[in-house]
């Protein structure tokens, strides 16, 4: 009988074929897709791997295209609805390193290899920051209050104020753990010790002054020694422990993201749609500032596109809002300044006729209007400078409008009044503003349009805040030098966010500190203001919560901020206070039982009580329409540390929507927009962008650019 010579090939495919892996893959049910879409198994040597995200990445659009899928049960997975491109496909989870990319296109049904990870180290290089962040050693409760020196700051005062600080003094910005910052960037130069290299590390660049400051108020040495200590276990081999993969419904979470901006953008926030009406803007333009080079960005999500105009400042001796200088050169940019930002641009929102309105400065901040010093709002709060002003962007006549306000503005939102009022918070006031656009639009006069509040207690409960009666919310907090921050002073209160009550007139804010921070509830027609502290060194309450900054609220007037130093998304319902009135309702600590709070998933920090999560959130957002597709009034946090957004479910349970390429999605602000309210999930979805100051700590380094976030949430994970 003739024999037949195997070939290596030959001898390695019946290897595969014959592989229990193989076995199991061909018993694995099959996947239907359609024409514009890509389907397929996922299998390592072990079987089909449930739980990791399957990406598929394009060049052949106007901008990077990305879509990114977790596979089911059976290690199966759909890419629906790609647009007509080349696609480079690849797999990454949790426990693999990222396997070889494969070129396809839609319409094809594709099994991708997973390759597992060679050891611990390699799985671990896919983790969140947060996970990473985790190995900082926090000092013990007994070494605080700090006592200044060269010893932990004096305002340290407890554990929980250095947790803070290391998370709020610098995740603002940036992550911590990713590999930016748990390694040194090959550019920062050679050092004898990595004490050395982090106190050369925390001047670089033009945020070298807000590193200095806050390193300094942890207390400089102690500080520097924390990062050193923990960047050097890294480097010797301790590993975080490993996350979960996406498990349930998270394995039904679709992303599509879209590059836009340059390699310098500082893209704060984005924009999609009118957050009273969520159908508005339909099938439209995303829109988000640049905040370090005063980009106006514009994303296509039909036609795929992204560009850029510039926002105007009409006087040209605007001062730019970061440093033009540098303490010690980038490791990314040397010498070279890559921000210039006279209009500082930070928040926008959209009205009913679609315009997008903006905190953004348009000249110095001491030119006020004459008006500003008669204004009636300056009884209470006379306001001598104004940081930032209000632009709007018209698409119709793809114009910038300004209007000339005598208060500072920072985040932006629109009441669901008559009027259409806009209220921004004022960071450098120290309480809100608003404008009626109404009145804005029919008179064009500016100064009836607009009014402020600074909060004030109505002492004696008559309904009328009267100068010298009355006292000033924060008296308490007032110190002979509260600092400056670009040029200008820092108030006892910083107000950080806005949100209109939807019933009931007022207006709240997140103040963020000091410790341990507090929400504020206005009345715009008096300015008599309301103070609520979350649960802190409390005896009444069993859980500690601290610095609220995002704010938010629900249909049912119940306001939602995520407490970004203690790691926890908290509800606050006023109707359950007990004391509302009288000299205890001054106290801050008099409504424990109004709060509730939820702590972020995730790891906590060495050294540190399980109850404060390592996770940061930056802000938050209540999805009140149902643009997700879980019902009404869900809660969402930004999981700015960990890649992710964090949904809150009726239930108490997390749903984890993470983003695993390109490591480092640091989101603000995020929206929610219904294109087609008839479309099932499809017509849905929620918004964020990748909003770090530097840009250049996302995987792939200096060239890697924003990205806009869209995320959509199907009945399964293989629905087309």
């Amino acid at each position: 009988m003739a024999t037949r010579k195997i070939t290596w090939r030959a001898a390695i495919a019946l290897l595969i074929v014959f592989s229990p892996a193989h076995f199991a893959a061909a018993q694995v049910p099959p996947v239907n897709i359609d024409p514009d879409d890509i389907g397929g198994v996922v299998t390592s040597e072990d079987g089909p791997e449930a739980g990791v995200w399957v990406i598929a990445e394009t060049d052949d659009l106007p901008t990077k295209f990305r879509k990114i899928v977790v596979t089911d049960d059976d290690g199966r997975y759909v890419l629906p609805d790609l647009p007509e491109a080349e696609f480079v496909l690849w797999v990454r989870g949790y426990g693999l390193v990222d396997s070889p990319r494969i070129r396809a296109t839609r319409g094809t049904i594709v099994d991708l290899p997973a390759t597992l990870a060679p050891d611990a180290a390699s799985a671990a290089r896919y983790y969140p920051a947060n996970y990473w962040y985790s190995l900082m050693e926090i000092p013990s409760p007994d070494a605080f209050p700090g006592s200044g020196g060269d010893g932990i700051g004096e305002r340290m005062l407890t554990q929980h104020h250095w947790i803070d600080a290391i998370k709020t003094g610098c995740n603002v910005c940036h992550q911590l753990g990713n590999l930016a910052t748990r390694e040194f960037p090959p550019g920062l130069g050679q050092f004898e010790t990595s004490y050395d290299a982090w106190d050369h590390r925390t001047m670089v660049g033009q945020d070298g002054p807000s590193m200095i400051a806050a390193i300094n108020g942890l207390g400089r040495r102690p500080a520097l020694t924390a990062f050193a200590d923990w960047t050097d276990r890294i480097a010797a081999g301790e590993l975080p422990p490993a996350p979960p993969r996406p498990e349930g419904m998270e394995r039904n979470v679709v992303l599509t993201l879209w590059e836009w901006g340059g390699p310098a953008t500082f893209a704060h926030d984005e924009l999609s749609t009118d957050k009273r009406n969520p159908t508005a803007n339909a099938h439209g333009p995303i829109y988000g500032p640049d905040w370090g080079n005063d980009d106006f960005l514009t994303l296509d999500p039909i036609t795929h596109t992204a560009t850029a105009v510039r926002i105007p400042v009409l006087d040209p001796e605007t001062p730019p809002g970061k440093s033009q200088s540098m303490p010690r050169p980038s490791p990314y940019w040397g010498d070279e300044l890559y921000w210039y930002d006279p209009a500082i641009t930070n928040h926008a929102a959209m009205d009913s006729k679609g315009r997008v309105w903006m905190s953004s400065r348009f000249r110095k901040p001491e030119g006020q209007p004459e008006f500003c010093e008669d204004h009636p709002s300056a009884v209470l709060a006379p306001q001598p400078m104004s940081f930032r002003q209000i632009q709007y962007f018209d698409p119709a006549g793809q114009s910038f409008h300004q209007v000339d306000i005598c208060f500072d503005t920072h985040h932006v939102q629109f009441a669901a009044d008559a009027d259409e009022t806009l209220y921004a918070n004022g960071v450098f006031g120290g309480g809100i503003t608003w404008v009626n656009t109404r009145i804005l639009d029919e008179t064009g006069d500016q100064a009836a349009a607009q009014g402020w509040c600074m909060p004030y207690f109505d002492i004696n409960e008559d309904g009328r805040i009267e100068p010298g009666v009355d006292q000033y919310a924060f008296e308490h907090l007032r110190r002979e030098n509260t600092g400056m921050l670009a040029g200008m002073r820092i108030p006892p209160a910083v107000f950080y966010s806005v949100i209109p009550h939807p019933s009931d007139g007022s207006i709240w804010s997140a103040v963020p500190g000091p410790m341990p921070g507090r929400i504020v509830r206005i009345d715009p027609t008096t300015c008599a203001a309301e103070v609520y502290e979350p649960p802190f060194d409390n005896p009444a309450v069993n859980v500690n919560g601290y610095t609220p900054r995002g704010i938010d609220v629900d249909s049912n007037g119940v306001i939602w901020t995520a407490l970004a130093g203690s790691g926890h998304l908290a509800s606050f319902d006023r109707r359950k206070c007990h004391i509302l009135t009288g000299p205890e309702s001054r106290t801050g600590q008099h409504c424990p039982e109004g709060w509730t709070l939820y702590r972020a998933p995730g790891p906590h920090f060495k050294g540190a009580t399980d109850e404060i999560a390592v996770d940061m959130h930056y802000y938050n957002f209540v999805d009140r329409f149902n643009t997700l597709g879980l019902g009404p009034n869900t809660p969402i946090a930004n999981g700015t540390n960990s890649d992710s957004l964090l949904v809150l479910r009726p239930d108490g349970r997390w749903l984890v929507m993470r983003v695993p390429y390109p490591l480092g999605f640091f989101t603000r602000g995020l929206d929610g927009r219904i294109d087609d309210a008839d479309a099932g999930w499809k017509g849905r979805g929620i918004y964020a962008d990748y909003g770090q100051n530097a840009v250049w700590h996302i995987e792939g380094g200096l060239g890697t650019r924003s990205s806009v976030v869209k995320f959509q949430l199907r009945p399964d994970p293989l629905a087309k």
